[in-house]
Formats: structure tokens, sequence, C-alpha cells
């Protein structure tokens, strides 16, 4: 459980450093601006167009009376708009690193920079680093899908599915939010998505803990916006962290899972 807290700590660290280093922050802004406005102008569309959506998909309630028609269309509209919720918290963050990868790159690299030791680069082009990039998002896309259909279903359970499963839908955006935080300054230290995913799993509550409450925060309108640069920076420095090498230097990372970082250097 103290990883929790170790996990929330880097996501106020995070916020820390950009408040130290305000060019950064403004520079930081600019792609969470430009997603915030597409995003906002779909989810407008999904809650004009729910209620058709539902009617269309459930034409053998038709003939329902009231008011169980409208108690049922009413509980599946909501189901879809929180579903379409929670696909935006997840894929926010990966359509705006995507926008902003040269942004964000320029940040992530600065924290490493500022806090010392090696500055590691990919080497490779820009648009390879938005290939993989894009790639990776998809692949971490069809994860986050996978699981929401599955709760989707899940939340027609009496009480279990409006109790345990939107604290594991939480739980499941907060996960898969870090790990698309952190791979920007993972892909930098060549650590391909697989063995992030194996990385991050190894310290589960730890990533949680980085993860949950951004997610949270994000639910609030343009919370996500000011957040991202932060968040970002956070990110960077717990990827610092559980890819340095073992020793009495970083004791709040022990050595819980292999650390392919290492195993690349080799």
């Amino acid at each position: 459980m103290r990883d929790l807290g170790v996990g929330f700590g880097y996501l106020v660290k995070g916020q820390r450093w950009v408040g130290r280093h305000g060019r950064w922050f403004g520079f930081g802004l600019l792609p969470g601006l430009v997603t915030l406005v597409l995003y906002a102008g779909a989810l407008i569309g999904l809650a004009y167009g729910a209620d058709d959506l539902t009617a269309w998909a459930t034409p053998f309630a038709d003939d329902w009376s009231s008011p169980w028609q409208s108690m049922f269309r009413g509980f599946l509209t909501a189901l879809l708009f929180a579903f379409g919720l929670f696909l935006v918290v997840v894929t926010f963050t990966a359509v705006t690193l995507l926008v902003g990868q040269p942004f964000y790159e320029s940040l992530s690299e600065q924290v490493d920079r500022t806090e010392g030791g090696d500055v590691p680069e990919s080497g490779l082009p820009l648009w390879r680093e938005l290939w993989i990039s894009g790639r990776d998002s998809l692949r971490v896309l069809a994860l986050v899908a996978l699981y929401g259909i599955l709760l989707f279903a899940l939340g027609f359970i009496p009480v279990i599915g409006q109790t345990v499963v939107p604290v594991i839908g939480f739980c499941v955006s907060g996960f898969f939010l870090a790990e698309e935080l952190t791979a920007v300054a993972l892909q930098r230290r060549r650590v391909e998505l697989k063995e992030r995913l194996a990385l991050l799993r190894g310290r589960r509550m730890l990533t949680l803990g980085f993860g949950v409450p951004l997610t949270l925060a994000f639910l609030v309108p343009f919370v996500a916006v000011f957040l991202m640069p932060g968040a970002v920076a956070g990110a960077t420095l717990m990827a610092r962290d559980l890819t340095a090498p073992q020793d009495p230097r970083h004791p709040q990372v022990p050595p819980t899972a292999p650390n392919p970082y290492t195993l690349h250097k080799r």
C-alpha cells in the first residue's frame, strides 16, 4: 500500500516541477488545448445523439409501457455516455501526446536534464517516433476497448455493476493513463510497449497511485489540460526511478520486476 502514496508523490512532484519552470508549463499547455476542443465537440455530439442511438439499438422496447421503457433506455443512455467518457479519459492522453509529441519530448528531456544524470535520446527521426507512438497508442486503445466492453457488460449486474465495476474501471483507466504518460520518457530509453506494460505491472500499486488520481482529476472540465505538463514531468520522474540501477540511493523503488532498460543497455 505504501506504493500508492509513492505513486501519488510523483504526480505532485511533476506539478511542482512545472510550477518552478513556468515557461515549460505554458509550452506544454498547447497540445492539450487543441485536443480539448476536439473532444468537447465529440462529447457534445454524443450527449445530443445518445437517446436516439439507444432507441435505435433497442427496438424491442418500443411497445413497453411507461415508465419501464423510459427507465430502461435512460439507464442504457447513461451507460453509453459513461462508456464514452471512459474512452475519452483513457484516450485523451494518447491523442494529446500524439498531437504534442515534439512538445512533450522536449519537456521530458528538460526534466531529465534538470534532475541530473543521463538524458537518453531515442536517436530516431521525428516521423519514426510519431509512428511508434501512434502504433503503441492504437494497441493500448484496443486493450482499453476490450476492458471497456467487459466492464460495460458487467455494469448490468445489480449492485456490483453500480459499485465494484466503476472502481475497477477507474483502476483500468489509471493504469493505462500512467502507461501513456511514462511512454514519453521510456520510449527515449528504447523500452518497448510489452516491456513497459511488464514494468508497470511489476509495480501495479505505484502505477495506480499515479494514474488513478489523475484519472479522477481529468473528469473535471479543463483540468486535464492544465495538469498535462505536470503529469508528463511526474511520469518522467517515475520512469527515471523505475529504470535506474537499483542501489541504496533508490530505496523508494525496490527491485520487484526486471528492468528492461538495463537489459537493453547490456
